[in-house]
């Protein structure tokens, strides 16, 4: 090879490197934008978590967690404003049972559809030509999780909930049966076990008829974890199990779980509250 080729043939693969590192580069800067939307939604600062959100759509039309994520900013900000996560709601079953249905923010609401919809849109065309793309599924499976608490929390619609949970759960196992280090989907098999396993045991049976899981003990240590080891939805997850610990009179461990969420996320008054009132 002659001296001319061999110096265009180095400077190409010194371009390619310098190419291939920027990607790189674009990639953690970009991942990083998006874990700081969740983490600016879990610190209530809604309006900041929906425009870095938008902007991660914007660059990545492609990517379900786009919208997704968007989806849960506005779900996160109807909670908050309608007082949806109170922990005296969830550690009462008769108070949850005679709960009110809550008045949604129509314009909330439809955004939130329509991020949903979109969401599940994108994902499934991701899925048709790359049905292994993990992404994609946990996209799924977070529109249906989504929903499921949007329909519970928001609507007081439980059949609804619990066929959407069903779903997210059956998506997270096969998401899981091949990457058991996607952190973020035992979110949705621990949830169902959780909660439908606080039911009482005929009722359990009915619900395994219908093909939910009902494990309590499971769905904890589902739930731990992600509270542990999950990338966007950890703080979600150990605000579970702080209820999950109150339900089982643990004070202790519910006040180890909100205090480190209240220093985490200093704007979110939620967690301060609950810890006030567990405080010695």
């Amino acid at each position: 090879m002659c001296l001319r080729a061999t110096t265009t043939l180095r400077m190409l693969i010194v371009l390619v490197a310098v190419i291939t590192s920027f990607a790189h580069a674009a990639d953690k800067i970009d991942s990083s934008n998006l874990d700081m939307g969740y983490r600016q939604m879990y610190n209530l600062e809604f309006g900041d978590a929906h425009r870095t959100f938008e902007a991660w759509e914007k660059a990545h039309p492609e990517d379900a967690m786009g919208p997704v994520s968007n989806a849960a900013a506005y779900l996160f900000g109807e909670f908050a404003r309608l007082h949806v996560l109170e922990s005296e709601l969830f550690t009462d079953n008769e108070r949850f049972e005679r709960r009110n249905k809550l008045t949604p923010d129509p314009t909330v609401q439809s955004a939130f559809e329509g991020e949903l919809r979109r969401a599940d849109q994108i994902a499934d065309r991701t899925l048709a030509t790359s049905p292994n793309d993990s992404s994609a599924l946990f996209a799924k499976i977070m529109v249906n999780g989504l929903r499921s608490d949007y329909a519970a929390l928001v609507e007081k619609r439980n059949l609804a909930a619990l066929s959407s949970a069903k779903d997210a759960r059956n998506l997270a196992e096969q998401l899981l049966s091949r990457d058991p280090s996607y952190y973020d989907a035992y979110l949705a098999v621990g949830i169902e076990n959780y909660l439908l396993g606080l039911n009482p045991a005929p009722v359990r049976w009915l619900l395994r008829l219908a093909g939910s899981q009902t494990d309590k003990d499971e769905g904890i240590a589902k739930l731990r974890l992600t509270a542990e080891r999950g990338r966007y939805l950890a703080p979600y997850a150990r605000l579970l199990l702080a209820v999950a610990a109150l339900r089982d009179h643990n004070r202790q461990q519910a006040r180890e779980l909100l205090s480190g969420l209240a220093e985490e996320f200093p704007q979110n008054e939620l967690y301060r509250r609950e810890l006030g009132r567990i405080s010695p």
